[in-house]
């Protein structure tokens, strides 16, 4: 599921943009891009994060989630400050995020659940603001089955600005006219699956509809 996610979201990536990678699924696309074509940002201080060779791990070549990376060829590195400077100052592309919840306004929350502790914010609010598009990964339930892309978002929302493409195991939303429309279903889902397991407001373009079919 997370590599057909990650494959998916690879496809929305123009030749030459600066993307940075969230935690998670996120960090999956960079087996499915081209180092020659994109050029992967992380906000601890590094461009041109490639995949990891497994036999070749260096404990101080890392992303942002600490976990190991690969260097591509001419990659730089910088300040933390630095990246961040990068960041606000609108020279990110692209930020391909996870998230908790995405909701029916484009608003997302993937830094706090109350009452539990995750990881934190880390760059999430400067990537949601800075960053020139963003690209939501996430699988499209929790593991209680409760919908994640919903009405309105019950845990803390990360910026106000909108996501403008969510991708999911069951389907792919871009936000077009203020409201999410859904463009694609994923693998062999559903709209009757999608609409059962999504409780946010949405429109359906009029190529996925069936003659006949109730939604």
């Amino acid at each position: 599921m997370r590599e057909l996610i990650a494959e998916r979201a690879a496809k929305e990536l123009a030749p030459y943009s600066i993307i940075n990678l969230g935690i998670g699924i996120p960090t999956l696309v960079a087996d499915y891009i081209d180092d020659d074509l994109h050029i992967l940002h992380t906000e601890n201080g590094m461009l041109g994060v490639t995949s990891v060779d497994e036999e070749h791990i260096d404990p101080l070549v890392v992303n942002a989630g600490k976990l190991p990376v690969g260097e591509a060829i001419a990659a730089s590195y910088f300040s933390s400050a630095d990246s961040f400077a990068m960041i606000r100052g609108g020279h990110i592309d692209v930020a391909i995020l996870g998230a908790l919840q995405i909701d029916s306004s484009g608003k997302i929350a993937n830094w706090a659940i109350p009452g539990r502790d995750i990881i934190g914010v880390g760059g999430a609010m400067d990537l949601l603001e800075g960053a020139k598009k963003i690209i939501i990964t996430t699988s499209h339930t929790s593991n209680d089955g409760s919908p994640k892309i919903v009405d309105k978002c019950t845990f803390p929302i990360t910026s106000q600005r909108v996501a403008e493409i969510i991708i999911t195991e069951l389907a792919v939303f871009n936000w077009k006219g203020g409201r999410y429309e859904l463009t694609e279903l994923m693998g062999d889902a559903t709209l009757e699956e999608v609409k059962s397991k999504t409780t946010a407001n949405y429109s359906i373009n009029e190529g996925l509809l069936l003659e006949g079919e109730k939604v």
